[in-house]
């Protein structure tokens, strides 16, 4: 039996050409029937307007394991952004946490005993492009196995942390620093 997994968190970058096509999952992965459980279950039952929060599934009827939860970090407010949302975007998820399953990242025996949170950031800009839904998923699947890889492996460590601070500086930081934005 795998040794217990109370709350591990991880992020993830993934995008293509595109700039709609960016990925940025944020995870929370633990025991059902601790922490994680217990904001699941809250999260479920306490729904918010433009924030609903939802399982991933592969299809209608069919939800992935271990249980997850998808929220956007983005208010929802657009029907073609609630149907990218809660179509491409949520079978990338769901083919995501698969995916992560099998690589062994998540224990397959721990696969009804845990449930992941996942805030899903879609750019809101998808309802103003002709987007591709291929190439949306794809980003969308990586980010989200990326993500529960890196929580699962305390990824990046406190060592690469400290060695890198100085080194490493927030993308949109850097770009107020350039006068970008």
């Amino acid at each position: 039996m795998s040794q217990r997994i109370v709350m591990r968190t991880g992020e993830a970058l993934v995008e293509a050409a595109p700039a709609w096509s960016a990925a940025e999952p944020e995870v929370v992965i633990g025991e059902l029937d601790g922490p994680v459980g217990n904001a699941i279950a809250n999260m479920i039952g306490d729904q918010t307007k433009g924030h609903s929060k939802v399982f991933a599934i592969l299809n209608c009827d069919v939800q992935v394991r271990p249980a997850t939860v998808m929220v956007s970090k983005v208010t929802v407010n657009n029907e073609k952004y609630t149907n990218i949302l809660m179509g491409t975007v949520q079978a990338a998820i769901a083919n995501g946490v698969l995916d992560a399953v099998r690589a062994g990242d998540i224990p397959k025996e721990k696969a009804n005993d845990l449930g992941i949170i996942i805030s899903v950031w879609l750019d809101p800009s998808v309802v103003h492009e002709k987007i591709d839904h291929a190439i949306l998923f794809q980003t969308h699947r990586a980010a989200t196995a990326k993500a529960i890889h890196k929580a699962m492996h305390n990824e990046p460590s406190i060592d690469w942390l400290l060695e890198n601070q100085e080194k490493t500086t927030h993308c949109f930081h850097q770009m107020a620093l350039d006068g970008q934005i």
